[in-house]
């Protein structure tokens, strides 16, 4: 059943499913025996297959548990904040003692207790540096919260660490490692929000607006949008190390969700910097990508689509050995949760800056396709079934890490009734 874009009903739409179909299934995902969360269950969220812990993951929880305790609505108490901080603080402390290996990156894998694990991919422990910028990401959060220094001091150094690493080339991306003379529209899209998140905590905890930081979000912003866009509104994932197009299929290929989450990191930015001008670039590739990228057929946003719409297709010569390939080939049309709780929030925030009525619509087939099909039918579980099939059917099957993940959904459901509480809203 449609809900039409009515601020009220959908504040109280989204506040409930937070509190009774998603934060539920997580609150009981807590280690108090050993520190962190668990997150390796299966995708119907029904058994715990491991209680390994990806270090990935474990600063994402503790961004939306610091997120909890501090949104701008006043749909918790002052007891829940303070329980959801408490959750923060047991994570962040579980990852300041052991995520960070002697070379000073993180390690990707951890065990029960928090020691260091071989990722299998790779024969090494960093084998990712998103697993790096989501422990900052976490800690900065969790700092500005909290006004703990030791967790901005410790988010602060190892920023410092992935940058001189991006620089050097030195880094590594598993489960899908850059293929050689290619530039990923990941690494901007992740360095802008983790450098937006050290921003504001220095500026909340600190006191100061830091111009390293300030630039550093620019030069990304201006990455994404003057190199990875084109002219046409159309985002590559990949292009040359020369920011040129390339024709090949990963040089053709899109990730609509992708594009659509950073595009509300791109806005985010652009109005803390007052750089309105990247809205309607913002507005404009996410009506054009998610367009894209949807599924006339069966509804909801492929995985995977080629720039001109359809199947990835392209010359695959040197590459088709690469997991990025056969990962494209083979799940281009599976229907995953984080792009569409993405789309979500992303459509919401540019109508309400833009009043582009075709963002609207966006949302409403959106808003019907996402809780038609996404949503565990057994509530006794909650949470969403994370991966379904073209046609809806729910697939056990594995992206990128093995596991469930709180953050996509939870981070959009928080973003989105802070949006609806807002009275005022910047437009350009």
């Amino acid at each position: 059943m449609s809900i039409p874009l009515n601020d009220h009903e959908l504040f109280h739409f989204y506040t409930d499913h937070l509190k009774n179909t998603l934060l539920p299934f997580w609150l009981r995902s807590v280690d108090w025996e050993d520190g962190g969360y668990f997150n390796a269950y299966d995708n119907s969220g029904t058994h715990l297959v491991s209680t390994d812990k990806f270090t990935w993951s474990q600063g994402r929880f503790v961004w939306i548990y610091a997120k909890l305790a501090s949104m701008d609505t006043d749909i918790f108490d002052q007891e829940e904040r303070c329980h959801f901080l408490k959750l923060a603080e047991h994570g962040a402390e579980f990852l300041m003692k052991h995520c960070l290996l002697e070379n000073g990156s993180c390690t990707f894998l951890m065990d029960k207790r928090g020691n260091p694990k071989l990722a299998a991919a790779s024969n090494r422990y960093d084998s990712s540096i998103f697993a790096d910028c989501f422990v900052i990401a976490g800690l900065a959060k969790y700092a500005a919260v909290s006004g703990d220094r030791n967790n901005l001091h410790f988010a602060r150094q190892l920023y410092r660490s992935v940058i001189g690493r991006i620089q050097e080339g030195s880094y590594v991306t598993e489960p899908y490692p850059i293929p050689l003379g290619y530039k990923s529209h990941s690494i901007p899209m992740i360095l802008l929000n983790v450098t937006q998140e050290l921003y504001e905590a220095e500026e909340e905890v600190l006191g100061v607006q830091t111009e390293e930081l300030k630039n550093n979000m620019l030069s990304y912003m201006d990455e994404i949008c003057n190199h990875f866009m084109d002219e046409d509104f159309v985002l590559n994932e990949m292009i040359g190390t020369d920011n040129k197009r390339v024709d090949s299929l990963l040089g053709r290929y899109c990730n609509p969700g992708h594009t659509v989450e950073d595009m509300w990191f791109v806005v985010h930015a652009a109005l803390k910097l007052n750089r309105n001008s990247y809205i309607s670039k913002a507005a404009r590739t996410t009506a054009k990508m998610l367009e894209l990228g949807w599924d006339h057929e069966f509804g909801g946003i492929f995985l995977f689509v080629d720039r001109e719409g359809g199947p990835p297709r392209g010359n695959k010569e040197g590459i088709a050995h690469t997991s990025m390939v056969k990962q494209i080939e083979q799940n281009w049309d599976s229907k995953l949760w984080w792009p569409h709780s993405e789309a979500l929030y992303s459509t919401m925030l540019l109508y309400k800056l833009t009043g582009d009525t075709e963002l609207l619509a966006q949302y409403n087939r959106l808003h019907d396709y996402s809780f038609k099909t996404f949503p565990n039918p057994d509530r006794s579980v909650g949470e969403w079934i994370q991966i379904r099939s073209r046609s809806g059917k729910p697939i056990n099957q594995v992206v990128a890490l093995p596991v469930k993940d709180p953050y996509h959904i939870i981070r959009n459901v928080i973003l989105i009734i802070e949006l609806l509480a807002t009275k005022e809203v910047i437009t350009e």
